[in-house]
């Protein structure tokens, strides 16, 4: 999965959210969203491997 492809999937979950639960706001999710590029920068710092690898780690996992 690419970087355009995950940021698909992002936007349909954010979608998804503001659906069910109609009191988030985009900056509930904007925020979320840098935590979770914080979240991937502190493992590709422990890690050493880069961001498409772990990107395709979590493809993985979720199927």
């Amino acid at each position: 999965m690419n970087r355009d492809q995950l940021e698909g999937k992002w936007k349909q979950v954010k979608g998804k959210f503001k659906q069910t639960y109609g009191n988030l706001t985009d900056n509930d999710l904007t925020y979320t969203e840098g935590k979770f590029d914080e979240m991937m920068g502190r493992i590709q710092e422990k890690t050493g491997k880069r961001r498409e690898e772990l990107e395709e780690q979590i493809e993985e996992w979720s199927n």
